[in-house]
């Protein structure tokens, strides 16, 4: 338990000090230091440009025409490897260069596709809040529709029908003709 200190015997508070302009101590702790170097050469690539190109090369890779033409590569290359003379062989240890080449081009060809999907799957999503967008306005849409609709039979319910007015009117005459009973003799223009 910490004791009372009474008032008088406190120590005179403290009131902060207000500080005129940021003060400049060094540079901060939360921010990157940059550095600049008098040569540095980056390449600057146009990324759409560049998406575009992938999803051109992924849509090629998934055609029957890619793995057709990737056969009759490999085909020619086992041919001539295997058939032609030894002097003119170019993959002599049982074809470790295709292999190589292969797995070079895989290893190209995944992150295209990669990007590619990428893209698309970004357009999905715009393509998706659209959607969803045009959902809740058609959503809004039909009910206010249906309301209208709800209220439009209700004022039809106490729209008086004609079959309604015509038996209303028959009472009327039929109640008429009890109290007010005409001899048919009587001629009701002569007055």
């Amino acid at each position: 338990m910490t004791p009372r200190i009474p008032p008088e015997k406190r120590p005179p508070e403290k009131k902060p000090t207000e500080k005129k302009g940021p003060e400049k101590k060094g540079p901060r702790l939360d921010t990157p230091v940059e550095r600049h170097s008098a040569f540095r050469w980056r390449p600057r690539l146009d990324t759409d440009n560049f998406g575009t190109f992938a999803e051109r090369f992924a849509r090629f890779m998934g055609t029957a025409g890619f793995l057709i033409y990737m056969s009759l590569f490999v085909i020619a290359w086992i041919v001539w490897n295997t058939m032609a003379p030894e002097h003119l062989r170019f993959d002599k240890y049982a074809f470790i260069f295709l292999t190589l080449m292969l797995s070079l081009q895989a290893s190209y060809a995944a992150p295209l596709i990669l990007l590619a999907q990428n893209r698309q799957e970004m357009r999905d999503k715009v393509v998706a809040e659209r959607d969803r967008q045009a959902n809740t306005r058609a959503h809004a849409d039909m009910e206010f529709l249906a309301r209208e609709v709800a209220a439009l039979r209700m004022a039809v319910g106490e729209v008086a029908t004609r079959d309604y007015v015509r038996s209303e009117l028959r009472s009327l005459l039929a109640e008429i003709d009890e109290r007010f009973p005409q001899d048919e003799d009587e001629d009701p223009t002569s007055a």
